[in-house]
């Protein structure tokens, strides 16, 4: 061995220091892929189900139906002055389906709010003013985290981790940190993170698992944990990265998994938390005061058929090893592959099997965050799209519960709809323009007495626009009616004055926002089906800022159509200059509403209970978010870390076996080119992240680079 070779070498080392391990012993339990061809109906878990669930879905259904029937004979009586032209038909069937998607969000809304009138909801007898029961089973709690922030991520893990043990069930549960992260310095500070927790609390029952391959992603991320590890616990609570839960919360969702043997999954309603900037405070505010009675009416008819939001829920493992693996849709991406909306199908599939699915909307201690901008929610509301767009492809599968198709395809009317009203909008723009420079027939062929006046009915038409605007908002002002006569809820938004007044600006400023999402999703509607793949980006979720270049780039051209379609509408004729107006004016204002509601401010309204008077869970998450941030590092000073170099290597499997040819190219090359090397900045500059990323899941290739950072 050359001179520069043992200068590289490990030197000895001395016996690490006694840590838990990174892992537990495993536990396997089968996962098998689930086929999408279904037997027979499925069973129905009569135990669990709420009396006169039949009669609840035919009178959201009848409700629904009925509103939508009479507006749309209101809306053919508009159109119809003799026959209807084929712009006028494709109106009116644009119309009754987007009017019949605003019906169903009404009946809904209007359920949740007597159900909010008349008291608090008991679902699986979750009753926060009972003592908190024992727990009898084991159960684990799952963070996984895909390139997240390692020192926020740990901040929230350890608020949730410390509120479990104030209970005092902590023995209970063993927690989890299931990372997919790609990126090498963010790995290995979450690996520091972690065992600096473990130092801290000093507990024997905080795990952490790197996935080396992270194939299906999250859905993947979950089943490689279930299929190692699932066959110790009972239950799993599953949060988000950026997910927080009061230890109350997590122990009751655990006890109704052990209390119903039938229940399969408990769903929460996350409360958004944590908004910082006005446009995260504005979806704050609309979440805490809609969200609860919104979830209170469909909890209602779903019964034990509800839906599954994939975090802040407890699943039954052996149910969701059973029979939740996921196929792999047939075709390429982005309709085929890996189902991105797992737990949709997760959810379906348990019930074809015939267990129950529940929600639990008035179960509090549930929370979340939301991206900070309008920029970060609509690349975020991309990759909903495409997965909420696959489930095209399960609709017709067989065996499948008929609520649990309407969860589909609901999912999917909520980015199908945008396009439709783009397209309703575009046709509306002709109507008007062949009414003003069309000539009309005032007698039509063959004989008649009397003219036909081709004149659409001006005050019908307005009785159905106002109607029609009306219910769409009137959910809002449901909702805030609700609030109001809660004295505990109208102090915990500040007051009734400020509730009404952060109301309407609510609606103002989400109707001016609106519009670029009509447009950004009927983009992302086009660009799944014309065959684009979303990917699997890192979300933002501190500042939404953009300099003024890119901002110009993403919401100059809808600041443009907005300016362009109001002069030209105005050009026509001041009445389609009218009815334009709450597109324009939101299309016209696009960039400054971008910039402006990416900003922190304007801190006087749009305040909800938990940002008024923060919850202990929340303040201790956020107190040790500012101290542990502070300790995530760069690469180069990880991998100075002697102790953390240690603990890396440690957990590191041997590399896998493979056949003649299938090698890590990534790897081979990323080690070649270590022997060339003189130091850890050339190294760190020269490797590629996809070769440094190979080169810390091989403990040789570990060695060789660990060897640069000491002198």
């Amino acid at each position: 061995m050359d001179a520069v070779a043992q200068s590289r070498a490990p030197a000895p080392q001395a016996a690490p220091r006694e840590r838990p391990p990174f892992l537990p012993r495993e536990a396997p339990i089968d996962m098998p892929g689930q086929p999408l061809h279904g037997t027979g109906r499925p069973p129905s878990p009569d135990a669990m189900r709420p009396r006169g669930l039949a009669l609840r879905r035919a009178f959201i259904v009848l409700a629904t139906f009925a509103m939508t029937a009479f507006a749309a004979d209101q809306m053919y009586l508009v159109l119809s002055v003799s026959s209807l032209t084929l712009l006028e038909t494709a109106i009116l069937v644009l119309f009754v389906i987007l009017f019949a998607w605003i019906a169903f969000s009404f009946a809904n809304a209007a359920v949740g709010f007597v159900l909010t009138l008349s008291g608090y909801d008991r679902t699986l007898d979750i009753d926060p003013r009972k003592p908190l029961p024992e727990l009898r089973h084991r159960h684990a709690l799952l963070v996984p985290t895909y390139n997240e922030e390692p020192g926020r991520l740990f901040a929230r893990l350890q608020a949730t981790y410390e509120s479990i043990v104030e209970t005092g069930r902590h023995d209970s549960f063993d927690v989890f940190v299931l990372s997919d992260t790609t990126d090498p310095a963010t790995w290995l500070n979450e690996e520091k993170q972690y065992l600096a927790l473990i130092a801290r609390t000093g507990s024997k029952r905080l795990f952490y698992r790197h996935r080396r391959d992270n194939v299906a992603r999250k859905a993947g991320n979950i089943s490689d944990w279930v299929t190692r590890f699932g066959g110790h616990y009972d239950s799993m609570v599953i949060l988000d990265a950026d997910s927080l839960m009061t230890g109350d919360a997590v122990v009751r969702l655990a006890a109704a998994i052990e209390q119903h043997p039938d229940v399969a999954l408990v769903q929460t309603l996350p409360i958004i938390v944590n908004g910082g900037t006005i446009f995260a405070r504005l979806q704050q505010f609309a979440g805490r005061l809609y969200g609860p009675m919104l979830a209170r009416g469909i909890a209602w008819w779903f019964g034990t058929e509800s839906n599954y939001w994939g975090h802040n829920a407890a699943i039954r493992v052996k149910a969701f090893a059973a029979h939740a693996g996921l196929p792999e849709l047939s075709g390429r991406r982005p309709l085929g592959g890996h189902i991105l909306s797992h737990d949709f199908v997760e959810a379906a599939l348990m019930r074809r099997a015939g267990w129950a699915i529940m929600m639990a909307p008035s179960l509090r201690g549930s929370y979340e965050e939301t991206p900070p901008s309008i920029t970060e929610f609509a690349a975020r509301d991309r990759r909903w799209c495409q997965g909420n767009l696959q489930h095209m492809k399960i609709l017709p599968a067989r065996g499948l519960h008929f609520i649990s198709r309407l969860h589909f395809l609901i999912g999917i009317g909520a980015y199908i709809t945008a396009p439709l009203w783009f397209i309703f909008l575009i046709i509306g723009i002709l109507i008007s323009l062949q009414a003003h420079f069309i000539r009309p027939e005032y007698f039509a062929k063959g004989f008649t007495l009397f003219p036909v006046w081709p004149e659409e009915d001006p005050i019908r038409a307005a009785y159905v626009f106002g109607a029609t605007m009306a219910m769409l908002i009137s959910p809002k002002f449901l909702a805030l009616i609700a609030a109001l006569f809660n004295g505990s809820e109208r102090r915990g938004f500040g007051g009734g004055f400020r509730m009404i007044a952060s109301t309407l600006v609510e609606i103002f400023l989400s109707a001016l926002i609106a519009p670029s999402m009509m447009v950004f999703q009927s983009q992302a509607v086009a660009s799944v089906l014309l065959g684009h793949d979303s990917g699997w980006n890192v979300q933002r979720r501190d500042d939404g800022s953009l300099p003024f270049a890119e901002l110009m780039r993403r919401y100059g051209p809808l600041t443009l159509v907005g300016l362009i379609l109001a002069a030209a509408a105005y050009a026509v004729s001041f009445s389609l200059f009218l009815w334009m107006t709450p597109v324009t004016i939101g299309l016209s204002l696009a960039m400054p509403l971008a910039a402006l509601t990416a900003r922190r401010g304007f801190n006087v309204l749009l305040v909800a209970p938990e940002g008024r008077t923060p919850p202990a869970v929340l303040t201790r998450a956020n107190e040790l978010g500012n101290e542990l941030v502070a300790d995530d590092t760069t690469l180069d000073g990880a991998l100075h870390d002697a102790d953390l170099a240690q603990a890396h290597l440690s957990q590191l499997a041997p590399p896998l076996p493979h056949a003649p040819g299938q090698i890590d190219k990534d790897l081979v090359i990323a080690r070649a080119k270590l022997a060339e090397f003189d130091s850890l900045d050339q190294a760190l500059t020269l490797l590629s992240a996809r070769e440094k990323r190979s080169v810390l899941s091989d403990p040789e290739g570990f060695r060789e680079l660990a060897a640069l950072a000491r002198p």
